[in-house]
This record gives C-alpha cells, sequence and structure tokens, in this order.
C-alpha cells in the first residue's frame, strides 16, 4: 500500500493525563499510517489507550506531542473551529452505542451530518435513503430507534457515519455491545462500506475473531504498537 498517500499519519504520538500521583502516560510515540480502503483494527485490553488514540487521530483531543496528518495536512495547529469543520467533512465516528436522536427516524438520524454541513433537506434525505438501502435498511428508513434491533441501529449509525463522505472511518467497539451473529453482520456491512467508498478505516475491538479479518491488526501495549498477524489475534 506504499504506493498510495495514507489518509491518516500519525508520527511520534504520545497523550499524558494529569492524575493525583502524577502524569498518567497511555501513548508513548505512536506511529501509524492507514490507507484508502483498508479496515485496520486496533487491539489491547481496558485502559490502555485505545479510545485515547481513536480521540486523537478523530480531532477529539490533543495529542501531549507529536503530528497528526489527515490525507497529508498537519492539523496540529488548527484552531478549534477549523479542528471541527476538518472533522465534519473528512472524519466519521462510530461507537459501542450508537447514540442514535431518539427522535428522528432512521432517514433523518443519517441525514443530520449532511444538514449541518448544509446539504439542502431533500438532497440529504435522499443520500441518507441510498445509505440505509446499501446497508439492508431500506424497509426501516422510517423507523425511529426503539423500533429496530441492536444490530440495526448500528447499522444505521454506520450509516451516519459515511453520510458526508469522510475520507476517514473510526470505530470504537462498534459491535461491543451486539450478540455475535449481529456482529459478524454489522461488521460485514462495515468491510462492504469500506470496500466500495475507499474509506480508510480505524477500528478498535475486543472482538478477536472480527479482528482476524481485518486487513491489519495492531495491539496497544505499555503505550506503543505492535502490529500481529491478522489471522490470530491475542494479547
Amino acid at each position: 500500500m506504499s504506493d498510495r498517500a495514507p489518509v491518516l499519519s500519525l508520527r511520534g504520538v504520545t497523550r499524558t493525563y494529569p492524575t493525583a500521583r502524577g502524569g498518567l502516560t497511555v501513548l508513548k510515540g505512536v506511529d501509524l499510517d492507514i490507507f484508502p480502503g483498508e479496515i485496520v483494527g486496533l487491539i489491547g485490553p481496558s485502559g490502555s489507550g485505545k479510545s485515547s488514540l481513536l480521540h486523537a487521530a478523530g480531532l477529539l483531543e490533543r495529542p501531549t506531542s507529536g503530528e497528526i496528518l489527515i490525507e497529508g495536512e498537519a492539523v496540529g495547529s488548527l484552531d478549534e473551529r477549523a479542528r471541527t469543520r476538518l472533522r465534519l467533512g473528512k472524519i466519521g465516528f462510530v461507537y459501542q452505542f450508537h447514540h442514535l436522536l431518539p427522535e428522528f427516524d432512521a432517514r433523518d438520524n443519517v441525514a443530520l451530518p449532511m444538514r449541518i454541513g448544509g446539504v439542502p433537506a431533500r438532497e440529504a434525505q435522499a443520500r441518507a435513503e441510498a445509505l440505509l438501502e446499501t446497508l439492508g435498511l431500506k424497509d426501516r428508513a422510517l423507523h425511529q430507534p426503539a423500533q429496530m434491533s441492536g444490530g440495526e441501529q448500528q447499522r444505521v449509525a454506520l450509516a451516519r457515519a459515511l453520510a458526508n463522505r469522510p475520507r476517514l472511518l473510526l470505530a470504537d467497539e462498534p459491535t461491543g455491545n451486539l450478540d455475535p451473529a449481529t456482529s459478524q453482520t454489522v461488521f460485514e456491512a462495515l468491510q462492504a462500506a469500506v470496500r466500495e467508498t475507499g474509506v480508510a478505516a480505524l477500528i478498535a475491538t475486543h472482538n478477536m475473531e472480527l479482528a482476524g479479518h481485518m486487513d491489519r491488526v495492531f495491539a496497544l501495549k505499555d503505550g506503543h504498537l505492535e502490529e500481529r498477524p491478522a489471522e490470530s489475534q491475542t494479547y
């Protein structure tokens, strides 16, 4: 994949949190490149820093040191308004809990990021319907979250993350709240979306079976990334 420019690059990224006993460093000089159309898994025990890495990569937190580049653009010196604009336009997020708005139906939940980005209502709804159909949710477009299963809600959340055609998709335990069969369905939908759109995906997961289907997998241990064979994940 070295013949293509990475969508996300981390260079020497560190993250230290203040505590009563002094600084707690969870990331210690992390380097990582993620390329278009690939799925990279991030594994490690709870508290190892997976969420911290995702938050730094997604511009939700600033690293203590190091550099983050999105499509070659260094973002460290950007102010909060510019970071917000970059998140909205180039980064999609999926979390363990879908965080759908309960009063909105699936179509309007997916359309919301586009509306925030200035897309006209009719255009946003049409794209939302197309995304839901791609993810096998055509018949659920006008259903509210409470009327859908957990797996359906998570696929709506995936559609919402893809709504603004991001270049980078970040997912934090996206199947962690689902049973094994539903987890597989959601991951297959995510995998298909990555292949179709060419988005670069970084997925934190405890699900070793799913991790084995990703293109590359890294374990976060003692603040450092260690690449692991994708077919046999342990940590």
